[in-house]
């Protein structure tokens, strides 16, 4: 059986998955690498004859093949031809982890739409330098409506995804208030809430969600608000599944609890589908914050609140006492991003490559007798270790920087945690081996102080 050449499997695999921008362009070459459908030493076709074949622009050719050639996934010879590289190059440490954020779970981003056509079509108003604030523009709310989890009263357009869910807790919360969080949280998060004077009391979760027995015992202590995680951006385990959510109202019912439930949706359009929500229970109580920065990049710098209209409104009032709206044209630009085919293709390309990413470095953490951890949608790899700084510090002597698993949880937990993000890991199998090698080895080390 003839092999077809690399051209017409390049073309036909772009055109498959309707590849339009240089990320996805990117993603469905490396996918191809990673799976043998094109070897090392496979000559790849020139640019031009690319661009015109796919539909491409040379332009996103151009910056695919620069992101390949970065991830040492290709080179190019002196005669100028570009080929697949050798399995040894892609093991031979052409990867510097200190390039690469293994610690925020900032998105990869070649994977994210250029921005330039959705801030095009967020001019295209009559509204533009227009008196009066927009708290959330028609064109957004129309697109955020129809796919939000319950019947919300009312809806808020407020920064990254970060600040609104701040926002929706000192809305919801009175100074000094104790706020029970669903544990593991983002990077920051727990810091951020005792800096501004909150107590913290965490609730467990596993693959199904927040666990209702460690809600019920933060619940005796009365806190002013519950953030829950509802897609699990951040988990070790899973997402709230129905039955989870049900018996969460349940609990929340019998403890006959009055105050505010937040809802933090931190992976947005990212998600592999949208988790139930307590809205769906107590909408007069609920808000969820969804954030779009890791699907469409951190400059289109805009959240969504919806919800509660009391409690949208109270957050309206809390920034800069209902001063501070959104620019309307970050707002329509999002909006734009929402609906835009172009840019569900390159946000279901993120999600596979994730997912790839993800459960390739737990797989290689396994199979090194390492305890690693991961949810379906989560943005981050947990990984146990016996000495979490002792460890932290070693992997740092490495060029390799993570975070502590224990500023994601309210407790130290008994055996120390790593956080490794996702998001920038690379789609290599050897090179994930190589960074679960190290990853591995420290973790079960025991670190003594040394003197240099």
């Amino acid at each position: 059986m003839t092999t077809p050449p690399a051209e017409d499997v390049l073309v036909e695999a772009l055109h498959a998955a309707d590849s339009r921008t240089a990320g996805a362009a990117q993603a469905v070459v490396a996918r191809l690498i990673r799976e043998g459908s094109l070897v090392s030493g496979t000559r790849l076709p020139t640019i031009r004859d690319l661009a015109q074949r796919s539909g491409l622009s040379t332009r996103a050719v151009v910056a695919a093949w620069s992101g390949l050639r970065r991830d040492g996934l290709i080179e190019t010879n002196r005669r100028g031809g570009t080929v697949v590289a050798q399995l040894e190059s892609l093991r031979g440490g052409a990867v510097s982890w200190s390039d690469r954020d293994l610690l925020t779970s900032s998105p990869d981003y070649a994977l994210q739409p250029d921005l330039a056509t959705a801030m095009l079509a967020g001019l295209q108003t009559d509204q533009i330098n227009r008196p009066g604030r927009a708290y959330i523009t028609d064109r957004l709310r129309e697109v955020v409506v129809e796919g939000w989890p319950f019947e919300a009263e009312a809806f808020v357009a407020a920064g990254g995804g970060s600040e609104g869910l701040l926002l929706a807790v000192e809305a919801a919360a009175p100074a000094g208030a104790l706020i029970a969080v669903e544990e593991p949280v983002m990077p920051g998060f727990l810091d951020t809430l005792t800096e501004v004077g909150f107590s913290v009391v965490g609730v467990e979760s596993d693959e199904d969600g927040a666990v209702a027995a460690s809600l019920a015992a933060a619940l005796a202590r009365e806190p002013a608000v519950v953030v829950l995680q509802p897609e699990g951006a951040y988990s070790a385990a899973g997402t709230l599944t129905s039955a989870r959510a049900h018996e969460l109202a349940g609990t929340l019912e019998a403890a006959a609890y009055g105050g505010w439930i937040v809802e933090d949706d931190a992976v947005g359009p990212l998600a592999r589908e949208q988790a139930p929500s307590m809205g769906s229970y107590f909408p007069e109580r609920t808000v969820r914050v969804r954030s779009y920065c890791k699907a469409f990049g951190m400059d289109i710098k805009t959240c969504v609140i919806g919800g509660s209209a009391e409690l949208v409104d109270r957050a309206i009032n809390t920034r800069v006492h209902g001063i501070s709206a959104n620019s309307r044209i970050l707002q329509d630009a999002l909006a734009h991003l929402v609906t835009d085919p172009d840019a569900a293709a390159l946000v279901e390309t993120a999600r596979a490559c994730y997912e790839w990413r993800r459960t390739g470095l737990v797989t290689a953490l396994a199979e090194r007798g390492a305890v690693a951890r991961s949810g379906p949608n989560s943005l981050v790899v947990w990984v146990e270790v016996k000495n979490e700084t002792g460890t932290l510090i070693e992997l740092a002597r490495k060029g390799i920087v993570v975070g502590a698993g224990s500023k994601s949880h309210v407790a130290p937990k008994r055996s120390g945690l790593l956080r490794v993000a996702v998001p920038q890991l690379p789609d290599d199998r050897g090179l994930l081996g190589e960074l679960a090698d190290a990853l591995a080895e420290e973790a079960g080390s025991t670190h003594r102080e040394r003197l240099e």
